[in-house]
């Protein structure tokens, strides 16, 4: 899945989450969000596991990331409804 700088602060902004806590829950360093976050529109380019630990952490939030590829309009964020 191709994710974006923007669409990661998009989803931390959602939860209220900081950059710290987000790093905390993903077990990464604050400078490897600042420099995800850092692409802007442009995609991330981490490696595959920092990126699932980083999604991980996003979704046990409540926020799913949207993929560019889909139906939904494009890529985004979004909450998790409490039923999902």
């Amino acid at each position: 899945m191709a994710i974006t700088g923007n669409q990661i602060r998009a989803a931390r902004a959602l939860v209220g989450m900081d950059q710290q806590a987000l790093a905390d829950k993903a077990s990464i360093g604050i400078n490897t969000v600042r420099n995800m976050e850092s692409a802007g529109p442009d995609r991330i380019r981490v490696r595959t596991d920092t990126l699932d630990a980083v999604v991980d952490a996003l979704k046990a939030a409540g926020v799913v990331i949207i993929d560019a590829g889909t139906s939904d309009g494009g890529p985004g964020v979004r909450l998790i409804s409490k039923g999902a």
